[in-house]
This record gives C-alpha cells, structure tokens and sequence, in this order.
C-alpha cells in the first residue's frame, strides 16, 4: 500500500512539472509582449534634460523651446531646456556625449556642430561616434545684407566690388555658419575680404547698419528686421526658392552663384546607444509637432522652415554637411581661437 501510494505520488509530480512546463510555454511569449520593450512602453517616465548649447533667447534655443513645449504637453512629462553655451557649442555636445544612453538626455544640433568636426579634431568626443542624429527639425537660410546706403545692390556687384579693393566682412564669430558661408562665396567669387568677426549676430548687425562694416552674411532671423525697417538692404537668400518673408529677394542661384544653397538647420540627437524605440518615439512626436498648423506658423514667423528628416537620413545629411565643411575650412584654413 505504501509502495503504492509513492508510486502513484511520484506520478502526479511528474504530471505537474509538465503541465507546469505547458503553462510556462505558453504563458511565456505574452510575458514577453506584455513587458516594456526597452523602457519604452512606460517612456518618458521622468523629466527630459534638453541640452541647448548656446546662449538663451538665439535660434536653436527657440527652436528646442519649442519642441520641449509641445512633446511636454503630448507626453505630460517635463522636458527642461538647459542651456550651456561655451567651447563653440561643444561644452554642452560633451556634456550629451557622455550621458547614459537612456533616452532622457537630449542635443540641440546646428551646423556647427558638422563643422566643428573639422575645427576641432581633437575633442574629448566624436560628434559621429558618441551622438545619434534622431530628426532634424527646422532651417533658415542666410541671408546677404549691406548698408542701405550702399552702393552695392546685388551679389554680382558685391563679388564686382571685392575682387577691386578690401571688403570688411562681419560674421557672428569665427567658423560660425556666417563666417562659413562667406569663405563659400569667396571662393566662388575669387574673391577675398576682410573677415571681422564678432562675438554674436546682434553686434554684427549694429555695426553694419552704422557703416563701420560692408557686408554680413547674416542668419536669416537675425537681420529680418532690420531689412524689413528698411536699415539694410538684403541682396540674395540662400535657398532654392525666394523666402516668403522676403519675396521680393532673389535666391543665390537668379543671383548667379547657384552653388552657394547654404541652410543653417537644427536638429535634435542623444546619446549613441539609446534603444531604437525610444529614438523612433522621439522622432515621431516631433514630425507630428512640425505636422500642426499651429507650430508651423509661430516657427516660419521666426524666420524658419518646418524641415524634419529623421533617423538614418538625417544621419546621412550630417555626414554630407561635415564633408562639405570641411573642404571649405581646409581651403580657407579657418581657425577658431
């Protein structure tokens, strides 16, 4: 009876295990579906650090605002921009570099950041190595300006003017997408002037208007007032089509110098390493953002153009931008101080 009673004893355990393993089979794929895929079911589940590093109140600073705003509200978490300007916008890419790759430190990129590549090639990081591009989300052109009372009133008459005496030319600041943009149209022209650089847009601007200077390339934001005040004389903008805000300014190409297209963009990376779906969430919030009538009007009213491209396309454009760059400061042998 007792032989019995532990064979049949040793047969019901035997049949638990396997209907135990049935279960655990079975029950396992949805375990699997049902779990956070990279922390991304629950993501954002803290505060977003937004890493914009230049100074409150520029360009990319609007634009990060911007973003930060909007996916706050869709994802009710807060994003908190933290500006660190210094270092020619490398302090704060540094700083993102080399944050855990979880998703909650985000970099607001410019041009800079691909010519900074080749300004700076020993840095404590690498722009294409320790960062990944997840959407570009916005460009303005720059735009050629001059005293209203000059006598210059087209690119053609500035490359003219340049090639026959010195031109001081003022720029926000040495390598900064101004001052690229007249080594581009140097080049282009053969011609060569003299670069006065300053430390920002708004200085340049105050001593063109006042004469002290002949001609900026100037971000777009940064002289539409002016040029609309009727302070200065816009030249040439440079994008394939005319600018909205100023349609009566031809492009670089009616201007003749069709190989001077030059878009300061912004865009947003992270950390390389974070999980692809948190890249793809990120980038997809955005594209519905630049979607919306709303952000689209308030971002061209600054001067912008909604422009997303996300993920291996935009990396792929920053590769093209760092090439482009780099031939230009190589062949203008830029330096920064």
């Amino acid at each position: 009876m007792h032989r019995r009673f532990n064979l049949g004893a040793r047969r019901s355990i035997c049949c638990a295990f396997a209907m135990l393993a049935v279960i655990t089979t079975l029950a396992g794929p949805r375990s699997v579906a049902a779990a956070p895929q990279d922390g991304v079911a629950n993501y954002p589940d803290k505060p977003i650090r937004y890493v914009v590093p230049f100074a409150a109140g520029g360009l990319t600073d609007l634009m990060a605002r911007t973003v930060a705003q909007q996916l706050s509200e869709e994802w009710k978490k807060p994003i908190v921009v933290d500006n660190k300007p210094g270092g020619n916008a490398n302090i704060g890419a540094d700083q993102v570099a080399k944050a855990p790759a979880d998703g909650y430190t985000w970099l607001a990129v410019t041009l800079t950041h691909a010519s900074n590549v080749t300004l700076f090639p020993s840095l404590p990081f690498s722009m294409q190595k320790d960062l990944l591009p997840v959407v570009r989300v916005a460009s303005s052109p720059m735009v050629v300006v001059v005293p209203v009372n000059s006598p210059i009133k087209s690119l053609k008459e500035l490359a003219g003017a340049a090639q026959k005496s010195t031109l001081n030319a003022g720029s926000s600041g040495n390598g900064t997408p101004p001052h690229l943009t007249l080594a581009l149209f140097e080049s282009q022209a053969k011609a060569n002037m003299t670069h006065v650089p300053y430390k920002g847009g708004a200085p340049s601007m105050t001593d063109l208007i006042g004469g002290q200077i002949d001609v900026v390339f100037s971000n777009f934001p940064e002289s539409l007032a002016y040029v609309k005040a009727g302070k200065l004389r816009a030249l040439a903008v440079t994008t394939r089509e005319r600018h909205p805000l100023l349609p009566d300014v031809p492009t670089v190409a009616e201007a003749g110098y069709p190989d001077l297209i030059v878009e300061n963009w912004t865009g947003l990376m992270v950390p390389a390493g974070t999980p692809r779906p948190i890249v793809e969430k990120i980038s997809a919030s955005v594209a519905r953002m630049l979607g919306s009538d709303s952000v689209r009007q308030r971002i061209a009213a600054a001067g912008f153009t909604p422009a997303p491209q996300s993920g291996p396309p935009f990396a792929e454009y920053f590769g093209t931008e760092v090439t482009r760059w780099a031939k230009v400061i190589e062949e203008k042998r830029i330096r920064v101080e």
